[in-house]
């Protein structure tokens, strides 16, 4: 699916928990190289402020976000950067909502990407269940074409990302293993009414080795 087989991995309920998977996997279990000007590792802020029409993205305190993916001094590139940072964190905030059609990850995802997100956000809904800890992403490659779509492939280290059932406060916490470390795959297009580069399809492979350690 989606953003993390990540975004959808699999999700086993009972006593071994779900696990999250983007396109193509569903993960509670547990989302092109800069020129190095910028900082190479962010922390970014979990909450966003609503701008340029973008909706405002909200989450608790107990998830954070690493991105080492510095700028890399294209417009176009570094807009796909920023606004799939974004995408991410409002499908967790979908999550958080217990809501699978929530408006903020609809504004950034269409067509397969959306359907495949909503069935992930879902899977968490119907097991009653969120999601708390840290997430990094890393190991960015980015490309614009003249058309107006764009690729974008990075990596996820789900290590420090748990389940949290929502009626008991239990974390599944689980060890870190190879199916920890997720690369997905992104296809965008350039929004004219919206001005933001927007998914359309979105696969995932869990205990990828280029983004293992």
């Amino acid at each position: 699916m989606n953003r993390r087989t990540a975004f959808l991995t699999t999700l086993a309920v009972t006593t071994t928990a779900l696990t999250l998977t983007a396109c193509g996997s569903e993960k509670p279990d547990a989302p092109a190289r800069g020129s190095g000007k910028e900082t190479l590792t962010t922390a970014s802020a979990s909450s966003a402020p609503a701008s340029d029409g973008r909706p405002a993205i909200d989450l608790p305190s107990d998830l954070s976000y690493t991105f080492d993916w510095p700028k890399t001094g294209d417009k176009e590139r570094d807009a796909v950067l920023a606004d799939s940072e974004q995408s991410i964190k409002a499908v967790d905030q979908a999550i958080v909502n217990q809501n699978a059609l929530d408006k903020a990850y609809l504004y950034y995802y269409e067509g397969e990407a959306a359907a495949e997100t909503q069935k992930f956000v879902q899977n968490y809904v119907d097991h009653k269940a969120g999601i708390t800890g840290s997430y990094r992403f890393y190991a960015p490659e980015v490309s614009v074409d003249r058309d107006g779509t764009a690729s974008l492939s990075y990596c996820e280290d789900q290590g420090k990302a748990f389940v949290k059932y929502l009626e008991t406060g239990e974390i599944k916490k689980t060890e870190v293993t190879a199916k920890s470390y997720v690369v997905y795959h992104t296809s965008l297009k350039w929004d004219e009414d919206k001005g933001a580069w927007v998914i359309q399809k979105i696969v995932s492979q869990s205990g990828s080795t280029k983004c293992q350690p």
